[in-house]
C-alpha cells in the first residue's frame, strides 16, 4: 500500500495527471462534438484568437447532417424572407448549394471550413471520457484515443454534443424528453433516414408541385409531401410508421428520404439505438415495395442502404440560466442579451402514444438569450444545440442545426471575450457590456441580431387566449403552420376527447375516455367536473364554486344542449388544470 501511495505522488509530481492518464496538449477551448455546431464554435473559437481543440467520436464531420443523412436543411427565415442565421452557416450553406446537398460534399466542406484555420485542432476517432472537474468549474476533459486515456486542459469547454454528455457527466441539472410538459413516459420516436436508386425525379417535382396541397412541393434538389400516401402504410413493425416525406437529390442521381420514424428507442442507450436501426432496416424491406406501388415517381426505386447514424430529436434539456420557452418562440420574443435568432415552426415530432407529429404554431421570429447557454450550475461550459436550455415544447423550433450553428458562433465569440477579459460565462450572462461586445463582434464577423419591431400574433387578442397558452404549454391544443386555432368552430368528439386524455395523462388520472358523438355544452361540463374530481351529477354547480366555471364562462354554458365553440372549451378546461395545479 506504501508503495502505491509513493507512485500516485510520482505521477502527480511529474504532471502525468488522473491515474491511467497521460496529460495532453493545454487549449483555450475545447470543443467536445463534431456535429454542426460544434464546427462553428470550434471555427469561430480559432478565428477569434484562441488556441482551440475539436473532439469529434466518428471518422467524420457533420454528425446528423453527414453521417445521419440529414441533408434537407430546416430553415430559420423569418416571414419576409429574411435569412436569420448567418456567420458560419452561411458558409456552409452557399458551399452545398443550399437547402438540400450532397453528403459528400457536406464532408467535405466541412473539413476544409475546420483545417484552414491555423488556430484549430482536430481530432477524430476520440471519445469523450470524463470531465477534469474542480468543485463545480470544468477544468478539462478526458479523452481516449487509440485505447489510451489523456487528459486535455483548457480555460473553457464547449459541449457541442447532441445530448449535452459533457455537461451531464460533470453534474449539470436537466430535464428528459418532454417530462417538463408531463410527458413522463412517452419516447420521441427517431428517425432512420435511407437511401434510393432509381427515382424519376422529374415525376416527382411534377406530382408534388401540381398536387393542390399548399405545404408539399419540389425544387431541382429538394422536395416535400407524399402525406397520404405515407399514413396510408400499414407497418409490419407496428412501433414504427411513415410520415411525410423530406426527399433530397444527391449528386449521383440517388435521393435520401426522411419520413421513418421508429418508436420504442431510448437515446440515450447505444444497445437500443443499435436495436431500432436494425429494426428499420427490417421494415424497409416492405417500405420500399409499397413505395414503388403507391408513390408517383418511385416505381424502379431500389434500396442503396441506410444512413450511419439514426436522427434522434430529443433526449436531455440542459437547465441553464434562462430556459427559453413555447411562449418566447410563439410570440416573437427577443431579449437584451440575444445571440441568435430563430424561426422554424413549432414541430413537436411523434411519440410512442400520439404516433402523428404536431406543429403548435409558427414563429416570425423570435431571440436566443445568452443565458440559454450556461448552465445554472457548472462554470467553466457552454452548451449549444439541441439539448441547451430550452423547454422540450420549445425545443421543437429551437432544436434545428441553423439555430444551433448560430449558437455555436455565439459560443465561440464568447469564450474569445471571456479569456481576453478575465469573466467566467456566468459573470458575462449578467453584464450588459460584455454582451454588447459580444453581439458587436457577432455583427462583424456576419451574424444577423437586427431587432424588430413587436410581432403580435392574431390569436393573442383573443378573450381566450390565456386559455389557448395553457392548453398549447402541454400540447394539447395547436395552430399548425398558419396560427389557426380555430376558436370560433365547434368543438369534437375527438378534439375533446384528446385535450380530456391528455390533461388525465398529466395529472395522473386513473381511466379512459373516448366521445363517440359530438358533444354538447353538458358533456363537456361533466367531464370538467370529473377530471377536476368534482360531483359531475351537479357538475354546473360544482365547476361554479370551485371558480373553473367563472363569470366570463357561464353566458357560454348556459343552453346544456348546444355544441359549445373550441374557445368556450379551452378557457373551461384550462381552468381545470389551474385548479388541479393548485
Amino acid at each position: 500500500m506504501k508503495r502505491r501511495w509513493i507512485t500516485v505522488l510520482l505521477l502527480i509530481v511529474l504532471g502525468l495527471g488522473t491515474w491511467g492518464c497521460s496529460n495532453g496538449e493545454k487549449y483555450d477551448v475545447i470543443v467536445v462534438g463534431g456535429d454542426p455546431e460544434g464546427i462553428s464554435a470550434a471555427v469561430t473559437a480559432a478565428r477569434n484568437g484562441m488556441k482551440t481543440l475539436l473532439v469529434e467520436d466518428d471518422q467524420a464531420l457533420g454528425g446528423l447532417m453527414t453521417l445521419g443523412g440529414l441533408n434537407f436543411i430546416d430553415m430559420c427565415n423569418g416571414r419576409d424572407g429574411t435569412l436569420l442565421t448567418r456567420g458560419t452557416f452561411e458558409e456552409f450553406y452557399n458551399a452545398v448549394g443550399g437547402t438540400a446537398f450532397d453528403i459528400e460534399l457536406a464532408k467535405d466542406v466541412f473539413m476544409q471550413m475546420v483545417t484552414q484555420e491555423e488556430n484549430l485542432t482536430l481530432k477524430l476517432n476520440t471519445q469523450f471520457i470524463e470531465p477534469v472537474m474542480k468543485d463545480n468549474e470544468i477544468q478539462g476533459v478526458v479523452l481516449q484515443q487509440d485505447g489510451t486515456n489523456v487528459t486535455y486542459k483548457a480555460k473553457s469547454i464547449i459541449d457541442a454534443t447532441v445530448d449535452a454528455d459533457v455537461a451531464a457527466a460533470a453534474g449539470a441539472q436537466y430535464t428528459y424528453l418532454g417530462e417538463d410538459y408531463g410527458q413522463k413516459k412517452d419516447v420521441t420516436g427517431v428517425t432512420l433516414v435511407f437511401e434510393l436508386s432509381g427515382i424519376d425525379w422529374q415525376q416527382v417535382v411534377q406530382y408534388l408541385n401540381e398536387d393542390d396541397n399548399p405545404n408539399t412541393g419540389a425544387t431541382e434538389k429538394a422536395a416535400w409531401g407524399y402525406n397520404e400516401e405515407s399514413f396510408a402504410y400499414v407497418p409490419q413493425d407496428k412501433e414504427t410508421r411513415l410520415r411525410g416525406l423530406n426527399i433530397a437529390l444527391q449528386d449521383d442521381g440517388n435521393v435520401l428520404v426522411n419520413g421513418f420514424i421508429i418508436f420504442g428507442v431510448n437515446p440515450l442507450d447505444k444497445a437500443s439505438k443499435a436495436a431500432g436501426m436494425e429494426r428499420g432496416k427490417a421494415e424497409l424491406e416492405y417500405i420500399v415495395p409499397y413505395l414503388q406501388e403507391n408513390f408517383v415517381g418511385f416505381a424502379n426505386a431500389e434500396l442503396v442502404g441506410t444512413a450511419e447514424q439514426l436522427y434522434v430529436r430529443e433526449s436531455r434539456h440542459i437547465l441553464g440560466e434562462y430556459q427559453l420557452t413555447l411562449d418566447d418562440v410563439l410570440e416573437n420574443r427577443n431579449f437584451e442579451d440575444v445571440i441568435a435568432l430563430g424561426s422554424y415552426p413549432v414541430d413537436v415530432p411523434p411519440n410512442e402514444r400520439r404516433t402523428v407529429g404536431i406543429i403548435l404554431g409558427n414563429p416570425d421570429r423570435y431571440g436566443v438569450p445568452f443565458r440559454c447557454l450556461v448552465p445554472v450550475d457548472i462554470d467553466g461550459m457552454l452548451v449549444v444545440g439541441r439539448s441547451a436550455s430550452y423547454t422540450s415544447l420549445a425545443a421543437g423550433s429551437a432544436r434545428v442545426i441553423p439555430l444551433g450553428m448560430a449558437e455555436g458562433d455565439a459560443a465561440g465569440v464568447a469564450a474569445a471575450y471571456g479569456i481576453n477579459n478575465k469573466m467566467s460565462f456566468r459573470q458575462i450572462s449578467q453584464d450588459k457590456e460584455a454582451i454588447a461586445s459580444i453581439q458587436q463582434t457577432l455583427k462583424e464577423q456576419g451574424a444577423y441580431l437586427e431587432s424588430w419591431p413587436p410581432v403580435q400574433e392574431a390569436v393573442e387578442q383573443h378573450w381566450a387566449y390565456p386559455g389557448v397558452k395553457t392548453l398549447r404549454s402541454l400540447a394539447l391544443v395547436y395552430g399548425g403552420y398558419q396560427n389557426d386555432y380555430r376558436l370560433e368552430e365547434a368543438i369534437t368528439a375527438q378534439e375533446l376527447t384528446e385535450i380530456v386524455m391528455g390533461l388525465w395523462q398529466y395529472h395522473d388520472v386513473e381511466g379512459v375516455i373516448y366521445f363517440s358523438h359530438t358533444p354538447s355544452c353538458e358533456d363537456v361540463l361533466r367531464e370538467a367536473a370529473r377530471t377536476a374530481g368534482l360531483d359531475i351529477n351537479t357538475a354546473q354547480q360544482s365547476l361554479i364554486k370551485a371558480n373553473i366555471l367563472t363569470a366570463q364562462l357561464q353566458p357560454y354554458f348556459t343552453d346544456l344542449t348546444k355544441v359549445p365553440q373550441r374557445a368556450e372549451v379551452i378557457m373551461l378546461l384550462a381552468n381545470v388544470h389551474q385548479y388541479l395545479q393548485k
